[in-house]
């Protein structure tokens, strides 16, 4: 079988988080993510999302349809995979099964910062329909004012089917 032609439409993506050159860095729920490699870079093969999680932050439980692999460059996070708990520290990845129920949350007193890769893409989309633009990666989010809140629970729980996602009950 032979290898397909090089498609010369795609071009070579260098994403600087650093320097935020053309970068979207989005806060949502006290953390920021900034896209470093979007679905539309990769035709929806995946997405590679920077994100920085300050001390207590971290999602609600939750699960989706995709792939979801951390890589853990700085700080620690307690990670809750299927009920049981674990502490990731920097320097460990970890892969969470499509549709599995997951949460992390950084219970320590220094940011995290890790890699995500989504495969296939979409995560970046969500944070995208649903992050407020920050100037960096480490840029603390405003926090939402009420008519913000209101707004996102009305738009959310359409977001949360398009992109097979389910927020699940706290434990």
């Amino acid at each position: 079988m032979a290898i397909p032609a090089d498609d010369l439409a795609r071009t070579l993506v260098v994403a600087r988080p650093d320097t935020g050159e053309g970068l979207l860095h989005l806060g949502f729920a006290g953390d920021v993510y900034t896209i470093l490699v979007s679905g539309k870079d990769t035709e929806g093969k995946f997405c590679l999302i920077d994100m920085y999680v300050p001390p207590g932050g971290g999602p609600p439980p939750h699960r989706h349809d995709f792939e979801e692999t951390f890589s853990l460059l700085e700080g620690e996070l307690e990670v809750t995979f299927r009920g049981q708990k674990m502490l990731v520290q920097a320097g460990e990845t970890i892969n969470i099964p499509a549709n599995a129920p997951h949460q992390f949350r950084n219970s320590s007193d220094k940011p995290v910062r890790m890699l995500c890769l989504c495969s296939p893409s979409g995560n970046d989309e969500l944070f995208e329909a649903v992050g407020v633009q920050v100037a960096t990666r480490t840029s603390v989010p405003p926090p939402p004012t009420d008519e913000q809140k209101q707004a996102l629970a009305v738009k959310l729980p359409g977001l949360l089917v398009k992109y097979k996602t389910e927020i699940l009950p706290q434990a």
